[in-house]
């Protein structure tokens, strides 16, 4: 199973030189996966019908009890048909239904097949974690599937649409998930419906969750404003997505959960009553609509709405009718898909009032769409016809709310009969005072995959007793009836059949009705879901801007008194609330004099700041601060800590300073008295409250501190550095997600410094006219030498050329080109010293960083450029694929992020050992690397060229796309 599902996506990667190959033709290799998964699942055919089932088990998170664990039995062999057959015969029908030509046709064919790998692993799930991985691939993936033509408006609002529909409800179900695997003990799918956790009120909240996610992904009401706008898709698309695979997963996952929680109280009222609404609001809107995909897709909504009502109901007849309703509705609403698309290939149009006479210029699509509709009208001998007695018949024979229900299927039935009726009428019939519209030919190989489906119907309908064991070994999970129901075709004259009856002949009076019906069901439409959605959105945005408006007043100090006073009143109210302090042991002024002095200096530093109107001062004064913590960290004898807070510190200045050329001196915000007065309490308020806290914190410990078993844990590893082995081994997932947080705080502030496009930051020399930011002054300065009388008599630096002899320091030159390579070599002794001395990866990087930007310094944006010729993006992404490797490769041994040492013997060097932590540790290095240097050249070099080109020194850079100047 794994292997069928990894094809589908190997091959979907593969798509694109396929169909640059190929052309269209690649479609029928890409069909591949899906006929091997459709033959593997025929094969097990006797296993799932005779109650067995298929399984595949792999670790993944062992510590909660998650696995990629795959299961196929009953319900899951129907789904694995749908989603693989159809999706092969979809996938050969895109083969004929669009030309070499069409526009993006690499992207969906890929998108199409990755999107049936992905339905093909939530069928066959046996993990909750693992079906919502997979559940949120499929709505990615119809996302980009919907939005195919994404120059249109309308494809990208209804994918956007699609995907906030579909995405809240998932997150909903997963919180759902969690609850229901937390109360059951396992995740394990199987285990939890042969065994449900007690009915508690956190088991019914967890359920009404799920539900909105299945409610959801299956477009019922009143989450169902997504499906008809996903219309805009390629019609293929609406073939699989939304007849047989993705709307049918929310329909799956009610059926594969009803045995275990349809006896939880809510479970029924939600889904039957929700359920009802949604097949007479779909069935009732497709009445009144003139484009054949729209009817199409508001029947799909009432036909969903009918599905979810069975598969919901919590009986064995209702379930068996429910199974066999779900392979009916796939066969011939693909179908019915299928030939629209062929009718608005051939005809140029699918609005049924332009279309006329196509029953005898396209006798064999007519014939295909027939067979097809009178399925989806439930007449004999079709196997919708079976489905829906079977359906009735369970309805028929359950309790007081199945017999209310009963009524709702009939009233929907006859409004299915009667958009039925119209589609077929709309498509092939001759209007009166209409001429034929004009068609060209169809291929028999577009024509072939509808009528596969239509004829399927067709035989299955009196061989609807060959699926009656599989359909009975699912069926079967639910407690046994008084009368188990057997499908069959024909089980004589009884209720069942005189309520079919009915459903006809009213729906036959609906369609010759159809002129008032449409006037009637226009004066009486409430207004759409669509246009619902539209306005609470267009409302959740003026509000938005409103709130923007009143809190974002351009004041950075007063958002930083706001946020200080939000945590003052929380952290003072749980204080005052729990009284931690009673109790506890009363803190200690210091452990020895000096820390005294040491805080009592950068407490000094800090206050300090609030006098001072010079940014300047301002920068130096917070920089102070910094430096007494990590004084106060040597104190307290934490080297690791100390080096790394020193240089963060100095890596921070320096960039203050470097931003500070492009700001005023002075600080411009006016403070009046009483705001002072004002700010001044609430940050002292707030550190005394933080402090208060951490003390309480510290002081409420119970349990032995971790810090023994940790320093026995390293040395059991024959390692000494705790503080590195922390970071890279026993919370390596913490570094990780660090790591990917600093790297995308890096990209987001050099992208606002680069406005248009990175590549604009060219670094070559010839694209001076004049002086550079390094030359430049506001004036002379009299008195002093100048030109060459200052200049040092030979280039310490690559480009020193580029800088102005009177401002070239011979001392700055030396000493940075002196230093350069040394600290390089420091950077990397911290990097591979990390296990027995002060260092690490991170630390590594910033002194590396540091050595760059010396250079910077000490000859401008031409000497980075020669110092660091790669562009930084190449050492972010390169430390952060490092590092993701390592994790990646522990699943050798099990889990992500396991630790390894190979141990050797090298003849000059003696013993030595590398393990996955120093690996680990130099992709850390690399990323911080790019990270420095990436925020280097923007807010160095970047400001730098802003300078030349405001004074004339540089030629005015032009977007290539626009050639408009960058700014």
């Amino acid at each position: 199973m794994t292997v069928l599902i990894l094809c589908h996506f190997a091959l979907a990667a593969c798509a694109v030189p396929l169909v640059r190959r190929l052309g269209r033709r690649a479609f029928v290799v890409l069909a591949l996966p899906p006929a091997a998964t459709t033959v593997w699942a025929f094969t097990q055919w006797g296993t799932t019908a005779d109650g067995g089932s298929v399984t595949s088990s792999w670790e993944w998170i062992a510590t909660y009890d998650v696995s990629f664990a795959l299961r196929l039995d009953a319900l899951a062999e129907l789904m694995v048909l749908l989603a693989a057959g159809v999706g092969m015969l979809v996938l050969l029908y895109c083969a004929s239904y669009f030309t070499d030509g069409s526009p993006r046709l690499a992207p969906f064919a890929g998108n199409l097949l990755a999107f049936a790998g992905a339905m093909l692993a939530l069928v066959l799930a046996d993990d909750l974690i693992t079906l919502y991985v997979f559940w949120e691939l499929t709505t990615v993936f119809s996302y980009l599937l919907i939005g195919h033509t994404s120059e249109r408006k309308k494809n990208r609002r209804s994918a956007l649409q699609a995907l906030t529909v579909t995405t809240l409800g998932g997150l909903a179900m997963l919180v759902g998930f969690l609850i229901l695997g937390e109360a059951a003990g396992t995740y394990r799918i199987s285990a939890i419906v042969a065994d449900p956790p007690e009915a508690t009120l956190a088991v019914s909240v967890a359920v009404v969750l799920v539900l909105c996610g299945a409610l959801s992904k299956s477009a019922i009401w009143p989450f169902s404003l997504w499906l008809p706008n996903a219309m805009a898709a390629p019609t293929p698309v609406s073939a699989y997505l939304h007849a047989a695979a993705m709307v049918k997963a929310g329909v799956y996952l009610v059926a594969r959960l009803a045995p275990a929680f349809a006896d939880v109280p809510v479970w029924r009222p939600v889904v039957l009553v929700l359920g009802g609404a949604t097949m007479l609001l779909g069935g009732w809107r497709a009445l009144r609509l003139h484009d054949l995909k729209l009817v199409l897709a508001y029947g799909t909504v009432s036909q969903l709405g009918f599905l979810t009502v069975l598969a919901g109901a919590g009986n064995r007849n209702a379930a068996l009718a429910a199974v066999a309703m779900i392979l009916a509705h796939a066969l011939f609403k693909a179908a019915l898909f299928l030939v629209t698309g062929i009718v608005d290939h051939a005809a140029g149009t699918r609005d049924l009032r332009e279309l006329s006479g196509l029953g005898r210029t396209m006798p064999y699509v007519c014939a295909v769409g027939v067979l097809a509709a009178a399925s989806m009208a439930a007449l004999p001998p079709f196997l919708g016809f079976a489905a829906k007695e079977a359906a009735l018949e369970a309805l028929l024979h359950g309790d007081t709310a199945d017999r209310w229900e009963l009524a709702v299927v009939v009233l929907g039935s006859v409004l299915t009969v009667a958009y039925t009726l119209r589609f077929v009428w709309g498509a092939f019939a001759r209007k009166r005072g209409a001429a034929d519209t004009p068609v060209h030919r169809v291929g028999a190989a577009l024509l072939a995959p509808p009528a596969v489906l239509a004829v399927a119907g067709l035989v299955l309908g009196p061989g609807v007793g060959w699926t009656d064991r599989l359909f009975a070994a699912y069926a079967d999970f639910f407690p046994a009836a008084a009368h188990p129901y057997h499908l069959a075709l024909w089980h004589g004259l009884g209720t069942a059949l005189l309520l079919s009856a009915v459903t006809w002949a009213g729906g036959a009076v609906l369609f010759a009705l159809r002129g008032t019906v449409t006037k009637v069901s226009r004066r009486v439409a409430w207004p759409t879901a669509d246009s619902v959605f539209g306005h609470l959105l267009l409302g959740l945005e003026r509000v938005a801007l409103q709130i923007t408006g009143f809190v974002q007043r351009g004041s950075l100090s007063g958002y930083l008194a706001i946020t200080m006073t939000v945590m003052l009143a929380g952290q003072l109210a749980v204080l005052v609330t729990d009284r931690p302090w009673e109790g506890a042991v009363a803190p200690r002024a210091w452990d020895v004099p000096l820390q005294g002095a040491v805080a009592f200096l950068t407490c000094a530093a800090a206050l300090s700041c609030l006098t001072v109107s010079r940014r300047m001062k301002a920068v130096v004064l917070a920089g102070l601060t910094g430096y007494g913590a990590a004084l106060l960290f040597v104190v307290q004898g934490a080297p690791d800590l100390a080096l790394t807070q020193f240089c963060v510190e100095t890596v921070s200045m320096i960039v203050f300073v470097l931003v500070l050329r492009r700001l005023p001196v002075r600080f411009e915000e006016s403070i009046g008295t009483w705001r002072r007065a004002l700010r001044i309490p609430v940050a002292l308020g707030a550190a005394a409250t933080v402090g208060v806290a951490v003390w309480a914190a510290g002081a409420a410990r119970v349990a032995e501190p971790a810090g023994a078993a940790m320093v026995e844990e390293v040395a059991h590893h024959g390692l000494k550095d705790v503080v590195a082995t922390i970071l890279v081994d026993l919370r390596a997932w913490d570094t990780m997600g660090e790591s990917a947080v600093l790297a995308a705080a890096a990209i987001g502030v050099t992208s606002l410094i680069y406005l248009h496009r990175r590549g604009e930051a060219s670094m070559n020399r010839e694209e001076l006219r004049g002086e550079t930011a390094w030359t430049l002054s506001g004036r002379r300065l009299t008195g002093l030498p100048q030109g060459d009388d200052t200049a040092p008599e030979r280039s310490w630096l690559a480009a020193g050329s580029t800088l102005a002899p009177e401002h070239r320091s011979v001392v700055f030159e030396v000493v940075g080109r002196l230093l350069f390579h040394p600290i390089l070599v420091l950077s990397l002794y911290l990097l591979f010293c990390a296990e027995n001395m002060p260092g690490g990866g991170f630390v590594a990087g910033l002194v590396a960083g540091l050595a760059l930007i010396t250079r910077y310094l000490a000859g401008g944006r031409f000497e980075l450029a020669e110092a660091a010729p790669l562009q930084p993006g190449l050492f972010t992404g390169l430390g952060l694929f490092v590092s993701t490797a390592v994790a990646l490769g522990g699943l050798a041994e099990g889990t992500v992020l396991h630790a390894w040492t190979y141990h050797g013997h090298l003849p000059v060097f003696g013993d030595y050992h590398l393990s996955t932590s120093v690996l680990f540790d130099f992709g850390v290095y690399l990323l911080v690397l790019g990270v420095v240097l990436d925020i280097v050249r923007a807010l160095g070099a970047k400001v730098d060229r802003q300078i030349e080109r405001a004074a004339g020194a540089l030629a005015p850079a032009t977007d290539p796309g626009t050639g408009e100047p960058n700014r």
